[in-house]
């Protein structure tokens, strides 16, 4: 997905203030359920919350006001109580390396208590965007 960087997404310096990275990842995160058919809401609704319990970032190079940042976002499920997304986000125009980050999550109840990760919905998570084979 792609971030366009406004003025309010710096610091004083013009350079994207760092810990907006984590609400870039959320985004991407959010966009990657949802071109695989799955909404937070609706997960809400029955019951599934993900908590994120890791996060990390590296940053590489600045980007500033005015870019156009694009996030590629991976994910492995391969465990059945967590699952990591994997961010890598570029300058869109140079393809330049901005920052490399992680999340991992848990599925819990809307009671905060840790929950499997049903196998029908590992499966929709592992699936390739709608419309893509």
């Amino acid at each position: 997905m792609d971030i366009r960087i406004y003025y309010e997404d710096t610091d004083c310096g013009g350079v994207v203030y760092y810990a907006n990275y984590l609400k870039y990842f959320e985004r991407a995160r959010t966009d990657y359920l949802e071109r695989r058919g799955l909404s937070v809401a609706q997960l809400m609704k029955e019951g599934t919350v993900f908590m994120v319990v890791r996060a990390e970032v590296a940053y590489k190079s600045p980007a500033r006001y005015g870019d156009t940042l694009n996030i590629e976002t991976t994910l492995d499920a391969s465990k059945n109580a967590s699952f990591t997304f994997a961010h890598v986000v570029r300058e869109k125009e140079s393809g330049r390396v901005v920052v490399e980050g992680s999340a991992t999550l848990v599925p819990t109840g809307l009671d905060g208590k840790l929950k499997r990760l049903a196998a029908e919905l590992k499966a929709a998570l592992l699936a390739p965007p709608k419309g893509e084979s």
